[in-house]
Formats: C-alpha cells, sequence, structure tokens
C-alpha cells in the first residue's frame, strides 16, 4: 500500500494528538460531533489544525452557484485544517462530520508550531505530509475539472487500488479493501449516486471490476 493520506503509514493521531505528551494532557480535552455537524465553515478563523480520533470528516466548499465540491473525506487517524500551519488566517472551505460518533483532537496552531520547533523530524514529516496532500488535491481537482464521469471513476478506482488495494496472488486481480460509501464516492468525483450506480454496473457487466459494500475487484485482465 502507498497511502498518500496516511503518510507512511503513520497513524497521526497518535503521532500529533496533545493528549500524547504530559505537558498538554491534563488541560487537553476531544471534541464530539454529530453527523452533518460542522467543526468549522468556510471565513472561520483558521486557528487550530484538528486530528481524527474517530469518525469521518468531509472537507469541501460552495462555488459560485452554490454547488458543493467535495474535495476530500477523511477517517481515523488522519490531518485536517492544516493551511493554518502554514499561516492561513480565514478559512477557504469547511469542514463536516459524516458519522454519529466523530471524535475530534483539536492542535492550536501554537502548539503545533512549539512541538514542531522542538522535533525537528516530527516538523519535516508534518511538511512531507502536507506536501503530498496538497498534490493529491491537486490531482482530484484537475479530474473534476477536465475529465469525463466514466474516467473520473476509473482514475479514482486506480487511485484506491494504490492506497487500499493489494494483489490477490491467485488471480492476480487487485483487491480493494476501502472505507468509503457509494456516496462519498460519487461525492468525491462530482457526480450523482445514481450515475456512479450506472457507470459501477457497466463497468460489472464489462467484467471490469466487481464490488460489494466495502469492497472492489479490478479484474487482472483490467488492471
Amino acid at each position: 500500500m502507498n497511502s498518500i493520506w496516511i503518510l507512511e503509514d503513520v497513524n497521526l493521531f497518535n503521532l500529533l494528538c496533545p493528549h500524547k505528551f504530559k505537558q498538554y494532557k491534563a488541560c487537553h480535552t476531544f471534541d464530539a460531533y454529530k453527523k452533518s455537524d460542522y467543526i468549522y465553515f468556510e471565513e472561520d478563523a483558521a486557528n487550530k489544525v484538528y486530528l481524527i480520533e474517530k469518525g469521518k470528516v468531509k472537507i469541501g466548499y460552495y462555488n459560485e452557484d452554490g454547488t458543493e465540491v467535495v474535495k476530500a473525506i477523511l477517517r481515523k487517524g488522519e490531518l485536517f485544517g492544516e493551511k493554518a500551519i502554514l499561516g492561513e488566517e480565514k478559512r477557504d472551505e469547511f469542514a463536516q462530520s459524516l458519522d454519529n460518533q466523530t471524535s475530534i483532537c483539536p492542535v492550536g496552531v501554537d502548539t503545533m508550531h512549539d512541538l514542531m520547533r522542538d522535533n525537528k523530524t516530527f516538523s519535516l514529516r508534518i511538511y512531507k505530509f502536507i506536501g503530498f496532500k496538497f498534490k493529491k488535491l491537486e490531482r482530484r481537482l484537475q479530474l473534476l475539472l477536465f475529465k469525463d464521469s466514466k474516467t473520473r471513476l476509473m482514475e479514482f478506482l486506480q487511485e484506491l487500488c494504490s492506497d487500499y488495494g493489494y494483489d490477490c496472488d491467485k488471480t492476480g486481480d487487485h483487491i480493494i479493501n476501502h472505507p468509503y460509501t457509494q456516496k462519498d464516492i460519487a461525492s468525491l468525483i462530482g457526480i450523482s449516486r445514481p450515475t456512479l450506480n450506472i457507470l459501477m454496473n457497466e463497468l460489472k457487466e464489462a467484467d471490469v471490476i466487481d464490488f460489494n459494500r466495502r469492497q472492489i475487484r479490478i479484474f487482472s485482465t483490467s488492471a
């Protein structure tokens, strides 16, 4: 697995959460969110970064005609709001809980800067993570802007295969065990859920893929 979101297979929650550090543990608390609750809105002050202890979080924005654009759907162990580390003063995106029991570890920007200043290895990991995340986001936005729906889906499946897939020794097929619902995938590639169902079933009928709720198999003849 070559995951960009989880840097070098490191769970960022375990690495970064102040609750893990003695000097912060006594005064640190977690924030709980229900499904559809917003963690922050566009134009909110950017004075914290956030780590997901439990649940899923959607990152996105609204374009000029009010259409929602989903930039990422993040899960346990992942970091968001990280542009605050780089000096962002106001949010240019929203963050919204997708689960009824989402638990977030908020980290003040000053605290993050202290941790980065005291540990060069830690600091390099953070900057490397941010750089990889921006590259992945740029590729996804290029898909939304310049590719048709089927191409978006095929390239997203290849991305899923890179992040969550493994080869099946017996058949050579690629097996993807992923954390996304069909609604999540549709949002991430900018199509409706009915359109996604049609495209997935077309690929299934063409013996390109097979799938169930949490697993996708890409047949070796199509890989």
